[in-house]
């Protein structure tokens, strides 16, 4: 018998939603919990519950959701630093932990203790519920323990609402700064009562009961997308110095004179980090802890007790030094750092010329102190999620970040799809729809985020399913804009006609060019997840740009618009998207690429990159020099700048710099030849260099290639992860190679395979490379030049 649609329909919206209720948490009754007030904003408030354990239970997994961040404590031990992610899967939505307690429990009496801070504000990075709450399930087998009115809560007093902080508009940064009275502390509330006997709640209020789970205002409750931050524990400075004369200071040491004395703290470099302080003080005494970083928008201010006391300021800031502003009579015991953020920098590379060294790794730094609720443009001014901006970290992450980094790319790129306007794809999420009511579509972002960002997250991951959530959406986008009778899209403006921040953009051609390459993307999309019938409005469009394009946009010596002066994003973006012809190479080289330098690093990678596609490499590494060569050489400098010209302006740590991505995939020569890097190529480019190494954290483990060269001898080691193949090249260098060694096996002589190898095979030679083919595990490859 066959169903009719609309019973199909029905079963279908049933079957989805019990097994959308079979894969979520149990909260049962659990509730939400705070004081009577919604906030009010910029509110610290405490929580404890205390429960009797029989014996410890084989699991212990806690879920737990705030607005907005949490610190969570099991019998007076630290358990997370800073739980909780900002608001903003998708609209009407809240993130939840999943947290394991098991090995801070014991039998007995426990205290569970949660610091909740309610930011209530909405900006770039959080879209604020209105209320502030706590929500906890945990299930221990015999009990079940759940927020409810039977906890304790106290809006903890020491905590100042009107710290301020943050920045005077919606356009700056969602926290607050952190101001807390010593003298209107709660002392040692995270403890067991029973077990350290110095703490009573008695007097603590009772919590009033809010809602329910995947209740308004917080909405439906989504597991935390990411790992919680890899806390490194509190840690020494690398020097302490007195701001005044530069001094060298030891601790402990006591402010003698009349007046304040800043002692200024050194980081290793640029990081994420909240600053702690141990001192012995009388009562009353105002200690500031701030960021030399000019954009910072942030500090703590920690206001004594009398006697021996500890502070740490939990919103954290970033930059190179902490300023420790010590009133007179002060005694600084100790000064430390915690730094945190999304998992680790496992990419490394290295080569004989220390500038390129020295410059990846200040980009690995720059991408890394960007990244944390989301990557963002800039950690210090604003830290939003421009899609832009992460389209330009994308190909850096998959050669400098671990799984962590894949994971929060992934992050991104469900919350931009979640937040967009109708069929827009705005260029910021939560977006500017959540603080000013507008759409943010910027539409070179839009675009750039389709190639860029979602195909390339996909093609380096295999992760379908972000890709089949991605992709309706961004079919709906590009059938938004329009075609002119001269066969090339009609230009979309967005909420601003903006492309870069350089001098003379052409915003015309190079959305022209984008969005070429979006609807490319596309196919590729429409081809892996079967939809088939899409490519007959995609083709057309890809067709129609590629048989005009030239006509309308090549001007003799460059690509761009008739009536705008040179300049090289148009040319780069056409060599890098396939409608550039291979003829025009040379001059586009020459005459653009290495001497027209208008670009900002927002789109300097992709003059850099064109230059590497022609082959060019000593030319493209003489570019990526003078651009980057002022900062490198700048010796207190650990992160990238966000503007090149008419100087060095804008935050020193910001998210479009990609340096390591171009000298890793094009210099290291390692990049995936198929899906979730099944196959790899390894094609070192070492242009004047004599050596290489390379780490490269792929999906399918660690890619670890070191590469030397001598007048007589090339030398390549690799070790490739378990389920891949790589094809290795070993250039000829102009010179004739007498032999080839493999793992100690002479292997290759007079053009031909003299023994065989398991798990290798000889693939090609040509004038340049010969080319071989291997299974995982340990290779060394030794060529003799005659």
């Amino acid at each position: 018998m066959e169903l009719k649609k609309s019973t199909f329909v029905f079963l279908f919206a049933l079957l989805t939603s019990i097994s959308a209720i079979a894969n979520s948490p149990i909260w049962e009754n659990a509730k939400w919990i705070w004081q009577e007030e919604a906030g009010p904003a910029n509110t610290w408030v405490a929580f404890r519950k205390e429960f009797n354990l029989k014996e410890i239970p084989k699991n212990a997994l806690a879920n737990i959701a705030v607005d907005t961040k949490y610190w969570l404590w099991v019998n007076g031990e630290m358990v997370l630093f800073e739980g909780g992610l900002a608001r903003g899967a998708a609209p009407n939505t809240n993130y939840y932990d999943e947290v394991d307690l098991k090995s801070y429990l014991k039998k007995g009496e426990n205290t569970i203790a949660i610091l909740v801070w309610y930011w209530g504000r909405t900006r770039k990075v959080h879209d604020d519920s209105g209320k502030g709450g706590l929500l906890f399930y945990a299930d221990f087998g015999q009990q079940v323990l759940k927020s409810d009115d039977t906890w304790k809560m106290k809006v903890h007093p020491a905590y100042d609402p009107k710290s301020g902080g943050g920045g005077g508009s919606a356009n700056r940064v969602n926290a607050y700064n952190v101001k807390f009275d010593a003298q209107k502390s709660l002392g040692d509330w995270t403890d067991n009562a029973w077990y350290s006997n110095n703490y009573n709640d008695k007097n603590w209020d009772k919590p009033i009961l809010k809602g329910v789970a995947n209740g308004k205002p917080w909405g439906t409750l989504v597991k935390r997308a990411i790992p919680q931050w890899n806390d490194r524990g509190l840690v020494d400075y690398e020097s302490l110095v007195l701001k005044s004369n530069k001094e060298k200071i030891n601790l402990p040491f006591k402010n003698t004179t009349d007046s304040l004395l800043v002692i200024s703290a050194k980081l290793p470099f640029n990081k994420q980090i909240t600053p702690y302080l141990k001192v012995n003080s009388k009562a009353g005494k105002t200690i500031v802890a701030d960021m030399e970083n000019p954009f910072n928008m942030l500090k703590g201010t920690f206001i004594t007790k009398d006697g021996v006391q500890e502070f740490e300021s939990y919103s954290w800031i970033n930059g190179h030094v902490v300023e420790y502003s010590i009133p007179a009579g002060v005694e600084v015991l100790a000064l430390k750092y915690r730094w945190t953020g999304v998992g680790e920098m496992t990419g490394n590379f290295e080569c004989s010329d220390p500038y390129f060294s020295r410059l990846w790794w200040m980009a690995r730094n720059t991408l890394y102190v960007c990244a944390r609720d989301g990557f963002m443009d800039c950690p210090d001014r604003e830290r939003g999620l421009w899609i832009g901006d992460v389209a330009d970290q994308t190909g850096a992450i998959f050669y400098s970040l671990d799984d962590a980094g894949k994971q929060l790319l992934k992050k991104g790129i469900d919350n931009t799809i979640a937040y967009r306007a109708g069929d827009t794809i705005q260029g910021l999420a939560p977006g500017f729809g959540a603080y000013r009511g507008k759409s943010s579509e910027l539409t070179g972002q839009s675009l750039q985020f389709i190639d860029q960002v979602v195909w390339q997250y996909y093609y380096n991951t295999g992760d379908k399913k972000t890709l089949e959530n991605a992709y309706p959406a961004i079919l709906k986008y590009l059938k938004l804009w329009e075609m002119q009778s001269n066969g090339l899209p009609e230009h979309r403006k967005g909420y601003a006609n903006w492309i870069d921040w350089g001098i003379d953009p052409d915003q015309v051609p190079v959305n022209v060019i984008l969005y070429y390459m979006a609807l490319n993307a596309t196919k590729k999309m429409a081809t892996t997840l079967d939809k088939e019938q899409d490519l007959e409005w995609l083709n057309p469009r890809i067709e129609s740009i590629k048989a005009n394009f030239e006509n309308e946009y090549w001007q003799g010596n460059r690509y761009g618009s008739k009536d705008k002066v040179i300049e090289e994003r148009t040319s780069a973006l056409a060599m890098i998207s396939g409608l550039a012809k291979k003829e025009h190479y040379n001059i586009l080289v020459d005459s653009v690429l290495v001497p027209v330098r208008k670009s900002s690093p927002h789109m300097e990678w992709m003059a850099e990159e064109a230059i590497m596609l022609t082959g060019q490499y000593d030319k493209g590494l003489e570019r990526m020099k003078v651009r980057y060569e002022e900062q490198v050489n700048m010796e207190w400098l650990t992160t990238l700048y966000e503007k090149f010209l008419p100087k060095l302006r804008g935050t020193y740590n910001h998210a479009w710099n990609a340096p390591n991505y171009v000298l890793s995939r094009y210099i290291a020569g390692i990049k995936p030849t198929s899906v979730a890097w099944k196959t790899f190529e390894v094609k070192p480019n070492l242009a004047h260099m004599t050596s290489v190494k390379q780490v490269v954290p792929s999906v399918k483990g660690d890619i670890t290639m070191e590469v030397n060269k001598t007048a007589s001898k090339y030398q390549l080691d690799l070790i490739s992860p378990d389920k891949t193949t790589a094809t290795v090249y070993i250039p000829k260098e102009d010179k004739a190679i007498s032999k080839i060694l493999v793992n100690g096996k002479e292997i290759w002589k007079k053009g031909k395979l003299k023994t065989k190898l398991k798990n290798l095979s000889l693939i090609d030679e040509d004038v340049d490379f010969i080319s071989f083919e291997v299974e995982e595990g340990t290779w060394n490859f030794t060529a003799v030049y005659k």
